[in-house]
């Protein structure tokens, strides 16, 4: 994160930390919703659509725009020379009298010369350019993927923050309540001052609570902010509620697929190490080939007043390869061709260890959320209501109301955090497999 982002993030903690704090602290009725003055839905598919162009998916775009113009340099043969010359200029008798052009002793000549390249260099050269523009393909592709995998764990994370501030400032409110009643339940003496200043305090954490859930709140709205690049402003973002379907993994889906070597092929982060694969070895095929000489063939137009006003001249010239046959070319060549094979192989076992990686953690993320939803908090809330219950009715003492309390708090934020894991695994596990996500 740059020194702009951090100075950003940190401006929008403090604003939202005084607004807080100018509250009163005896009636204690802030919310998320009562800090934002007006929010902006923002859907995850929405989401996911302006993270396909944001800034870093332009530069990949542009490092291949790059690259394809670097096959229209490739895929050309050298240009001639065309060449002048004045010669046979007597110095010791003079040039005569007459027109420079043509009465004076002077040889003048006009030639033209081409490079003729041989041992198809011109199309191995062009065959590394495109497999280093198809490279640049796949890492685009590949730049989009990660964007995608980003805004949809901060779209989770910011919709995880939303209801978690729901939560805090139900139960902030309930604490809150309970020390009210307690003060009034103290001053007609059917309370110690010990237990009311216990509920105060728990009132006190409750909203200390409460401003640190606004404060991540605001922190995932800009982090969604920048992955999105949309035009509204992170402090009125508002994640719509999109929560995957727990019910919507099964065995089948979440076990090990078949087929898990098609997958990995038709990643583009795989696709990109191979295309650079295929770029090293044109590359090879190109310094191997500069052992077959070019020749350089040209003509010349002479004109020289007294011996002849048309005279030809035919010539041909390459290079003696005596001593060297370009062995350091080709071994740097050979080098970076296995250089490239091993990041390949290097790709495509850290792209098998991620998918499977990723089915593992949708499987075991789903079973855990789907504890959470049916029985762990179904039997939190029936303990937290039966205290309350019991707490009114005088059966139960103040100490166990604030622990069952304090166990519901602590189960709803466990089972909010058990069900962004799983989606944040499930979308990530599509995005993975899909082939253009």
């Amino acid at each position: 994160m740059s020194i702009r982002q951090n100075l950003l993030l940190t401006t929008l903690a403090l604003a939202a930390v005084q607004a807080l704090a100018q509250t009163p602290s005896a009636v204690p009725t802030i919310s998320p919703a009562s800090i934002q003055v007006a929010t902006t839905p923002l859907s995850l598919s929405q989401a996911l659509q302006a993270a396909r162009s944001n800034l870093e998916v332009a530069l990949a775009r542009h490092a291949l725009a790059g690259a394809q113009a670097d096959i229209l340099s490739a895929n050309r043969s050298p240009f001639p020379t065309l060449s002048a010359k004045a010669s046979q200029m007597d110095l010791q008798n003079g040039l005569g009298d007459g027109n420079f052009f043509t009465e004076k002793r002077v040889d003048k000549s006009i030639g033209m010369d081409w490079t003729w390249e041989r041992g198809n260099k011109r199309e191995l050269r062009t065959l590394t350019a495109r497999q280093a523009a198809a490279a640049a393909q796949a890492d685009l592709d590949e730049v989009r993927t990660q964007q995608l995998l980003a805004t949809q764990a901060g779209f989770f994370d910011l919709l995880a923050a939303q209801e978690r501030g729901v939560q805090i400032g139900l139960i902030e409110r309930s604490a809150a309540q309970l020390a009210v009643t307690a003060n009034k339940r103290l001053q007609a003496g059917d309370l110690s001052a010990q237990d009311a200043s216990r509920t105060e305090i728990e009132a006190q954490r409750a909203r200390a609570d409460l401003q640190a859930a606004e404060l991540e709140r605001q922190r995932a709205a800009i982090s969604l902010w920048q992955l999105t690049g949309i035009a509204t402003p992170p402090q009125q973002l508002q994640a719509q509620t999109d929560w995957p379907a727990l019910g919507g993994v099964s065995s089948s889906t979440s076990a090990p697929s078949p087929d898990l070597s098609a997958l990995i092929e038709t990643r583009a982060d795989v696709r990109a190490a191979l295309a650079r694969v295929q770029a090293a070895q044109a590359a090879l095929d190109g310094s191997s080939a500069q052992k077959v000489s070019d020749i350089t063939v040209g003509a010349s137009y002479d004109h020289f007043p007294g011996t002849s006003t048309a005279l030809m001249e035919l010539r041909m010239q390459m290079p003696l390869q005596w001593g060297y046959s370009y062995q350091g070319e080709i071994a740097r060549s050979a080098a970076q061709l296995a250089l490239a094979q091993d990041a390949l192989e290097k790709v495509r076992r850290l792209a098998q260890a991620e998918l499977q990686g990723l089915q593992q953690l949708t499987l075991s993320t789903a079973q855990r959320a789907q504890s959470y939803e049916v029985e762990i908090l179904p039997r939190a809330r029936k303990v937290a209501d039966g205290a309350e219950l019991a707490y009114s009715k005088g059966a139960l003492s103040l100490t166990d109301l604030l622990d069952a309390r304090r166990t519901l708090r602590s189960t709803l934020l466990d089972a909010l955090n058990a069900r962004t894991d799983y989606a944040r695994a499930t979308t990530a596990l599509q995005l993975r497999t899909q082939t253009n996500p």
